[in-house]
């Protein structure tokens, strides 16, 4: 997949708790998007500061962590063309009342802070998202216990294998 035909996405605690998930996934496939990955999940405080680094200077940066780790979020991986304008065109400008009617944000937040979804700025947000939540997306794993080198145990060899030989 290219891309700029994907997108990270985030239905937001104050939407998921409001029950408007599934409204709001419903727009998501309505609009053309393919939904790549899916999955609900409460995000730790290390994981949020870390998506939310470049906010970090600023003084509403604790509240944003706060508020993403209050509850269960729904994380997204979309797929369309022009993923990225496409999303934050659906979405809306980030505060609530001032989103054009219609958009998700116009229909499901209620102000600045809480705006029902998130979007990817740019590419390079969408990249930095998605290798964060969704490593596997592009063919690797960001544990770092994954390593091939590791030494295998005995249940998992067999009279062949190299690693199980003294």
């Amino acid at each position: 997949m290219e891309l700029t035909k994907l997108t990270f996405a985030m239905i937001k605690p104050d939407a998921v708790e409001a029950k408007n998930s599934g409204k709001i996934i419903d727009m998501i496939e309505h609009n053309g998007f393919e939904i790549v990955r899916l999955q609900k999940v409460i995000i730790a405080a290390e994981l949020a500061e870390e998506f939310y680094a470049e906010h970090k200077e600023r003084p509403f940066f604790g509240e944003l962590v706060e508020f993403v780790t209050s509850a269960p979020v729904i994380i997204l991986a979309l797929h369309k063309d022009n993923a990225i304008p496409a999303w934050r065109e659906l979405i809306g400008v980030t505060d609530s009342k001032k989103a054009a009617p219609g958009t998700i944000r116009n229909m499901y937040g209620t102000d600045l802070g809480k705006n029902a979804v998130h979007g990817s700025a740019d590419s390079a947000s969408a990249l930095r998202e998605l290798e964060l939540f969704f490593p596997d997306l592009f063919g690797y794993d960001s544990d770092e216990d994954s390593d091939e080198d590791d030494e295998c145990s005995e249940d998992e060899c067999s009279d062949e294998d190299e690693c199980c030989k003294e």
